[in-house]
């Protein structure tokens, strides 16, 4: 079973990359493959809006490494997102890849309606600010980060299991006990996929 993890934050020991980390950490001591993506080191052109994938089933853009991350989407079998809040929203490269992994995340029916292509898939994300709960709620920063987050991961079918919000990170320089705790409980979440359904167990499908 593989597990795509994508932090979309540039700071690579922050808290969410600390989250994330220990998503790849335990979804891997439980057999599974984890592959971890930095948004912030890829190397991409931003979407163009031409629509061309909508026909095509594919970006008409000289290839960079959204295609290489597009196939990644394709294949993974569970996906974990992790961002820091940036103006009650996602990070920009975060959703610079979003907006270019479009294609290979729903298809469109002849009336426009969204179809999407990860039916059957789990979900976890992870948003972190510096703004103090019970404001990072009120104030629309970490609940606005998962309400754009997920609204992409369900319009193309995945099914998001759990989230973690980290509030009031300023001065913070390591993870508490509970967020350990939450970003394991995340793992075992998109893990346990392996012994419900599609798998026999992580890393072999059955036939």
């Amino acid at each position: 079973m593989s597990v795509l993890i994508i932090n979309g934050s540039p700071r690579a020991d922050g808290t969410v990359a600390r989250i994330l980390h220990i998503i790849e950490a335990e979804t891997e001591r439980r057999g599974c493959t984890a592959s971890f993506i930095d948004a912030a080191s890829l190397s991409f052109a931003s979407c163009t809006g031409c629509m061309a994938c909508r026909s095509k089933g594919a970006c008409v853009l000289p290839h960079d490494d959204a295609h290489d991350i597009a196939e990644q989407v394709r294949q993974c079998d569970a996906i974990a997102v992790g961002t820091p809040v940036y103006w009650g929203g996602m990070s920009g490269d975060l959703k610079r890849l979003f907006d270019r992994l479009v294609y290979v995340l729903m298809d469109e029916s002849p009336l426009g309606i969204p179809v999407p292509l990860h039916k059957g898939k789990r979900a976890v994300i992870a948003a972190a600010c510096t703004t103090p709960f019970p404001f990072n709620v009120i104030c629309g920063q970490t609940s606005g980060a998962f309400g754009a987050l997920r609204e992409i991961l369900s319009s193309a079918g995945f099914a998001v299991k759990r989230r973690i919000a980290v509030p009031g990170t300023k001065g913070a320089d390591k993870l508490t006990l509970h967020r350990e705790r939450q970003a394991k409980k995340c793992a075992e979440a998109l893990a346990a996929k392996a012994g419900v359904r599609r798998f026999g167990f992580c890393g072999r499908k059955m036939r």
